[in-house]
């Protein structure tokens, strides 16, 4: 009887701990499992879903909503929060097809009408610029993200309206006598079979993964979240790191602008609107911590897959665009408790 006891108990905990490692690889895998099923779920619902084309469609869909994701993946591992990032696609947007109106010089009497690659140059550093004033505002002023962040949104689409009279910029493709064609390269044009908003998002992801996980940048960064006064003590520059995130967070946004606008050869004020609750879906289903110094690229780019992916599927079957907006909700409401049940138990622990 002494013998088999301890065998009795110890079995137990091994079933015990199975199948919490189990529960552990659901919990932490959730985003690429909803992902499966969804695909599934689509696919046997409708015929036209499981199409190598409409992956292709739905994927330079993703692309808008993943390029601002990773943008919101640096802030939030900052322990932040930015809400300016759809205003940011929008303003961006509209200066970039301002810029391809052609720019008149009243002085000298002519229309300057600048290249593609000086229109993406300048529309990056417009966005790097609006991050900046985020930044700054945030760091240095101490005024906190989500008021900094709720009035750059404001200013960012008044000032995209103020542009455009509330009207839309049309007809950007350009025009080979004037020397600007190429912008709807962006949005119509692949390498491989494969759209170049696609692979922008994918270049983008791949650069920010390898800066997170193979520079210091990036061990600042999961320091500075995770704790910031520890990091600030441990010689952490927090202050840069933090204007950091949001000029990144600024230049994903403007990215982003220029691929919807090449994708619609159009420009309007209101593009953008609410893609910022999206982002920050996006990160949260990919099982970012919103509280800071957890998350991951992968797990954002999962999550903004989920996200398109579901909304078009929905669109294919015909769902009303009200009940898209509530399945989205529950997705996002169901992605915040299972990120309460990852690191909740580990808080406690600390």
């Amino acid at each position: 009887m002494s013998v088999s006891s301890p065998t009795m108990t110890i079995q137990p905990m091994e079933k015990h701990r199975t199948k919490l490692n189990f529960a552990r690889i659901l919990l932490e895998g959730r985003a690429f499992f909803a992902l499966v099923a969804i695909i599934i779920s689509f696919s046997l619902l409708s015929p036209n879903y499981f199409t190598v084309n409409n992956f292709l469609i739905m994927s330079s869909h993703v692309a808008i909503f993943g390029l601002l994701a990773i943008g919101m993946l640096m802030v939030i591992l900052n322990g932040g929060i930015d809400l300016s990032v759809g205003s940011t696609l929008g303003l961006c947007g509209v200066f970039a097809g301002f810029l391809m109106q052609g720019v008149e010089s009243e002085t000298l009497g002519v229309i300057f009408y600048p290249p593609v690659w000086a229109v993406v140059l300048l529309t990056c550093a417009l966005g790097a610029f609006i991050g900046t004033i985020n930044g700054v505002l945030i760091a240095c002023f101490r005024v906190p993200a989500f008021v900094a962040t709720l009035g750059t949104l404001y200013v960012a689409r008044g000032v995209a309206l103020l542009m455009t009279n509330g009207l839309t910029y049309n007809k950007l493709a350009g025009a080979t006598e004037l020397g600007n064609t190429g912008f709807d390269w962006l949005g119509f044009n692949r390498l491989g079979g494969i759209p170049i908003g696609v692979i922008i998002l994918l270049t983008v992801a791949i650069i920010t993964g390898l800066v997170l996980s193979r520079s210091a940048f990036g061990r600042w960064l999961y320091a500075s979240g995770g704790n910031a006064r520890a990091a600030d003590l441990s010689g952490v520059p927090t202050m840069k790191v933090q204007i950091s995130v949001y000029i990144i967070s600024g230049i994903c946004a403007a990215i982003a602008g220029l691929v919807l606008s090449s994708q619609l050869t159009s420009a309007g004020p209101t593009a953008g609107t609410t893609y910022e609750l999206t982002a920050i879906a996006a990160v949260v289903i990919g099982g970012a911590a919103l509280t800071g110094g957890r998350g991951t690229v992968k797990g954002t780019l999962l999550g903004a897959f989920v996200i398109g992916y579901l909304s078009d599927g929905l669109v294919i079957i015909g769902v009303s665009a009200y009940w898209q907006t509530v399945f989205t909700g529950a997705v996002i409401v169901l992605a915040v408790l299972l990120n309460s049940l990852q690191y909740g138990g580990r808080n406690k622990r600390t």
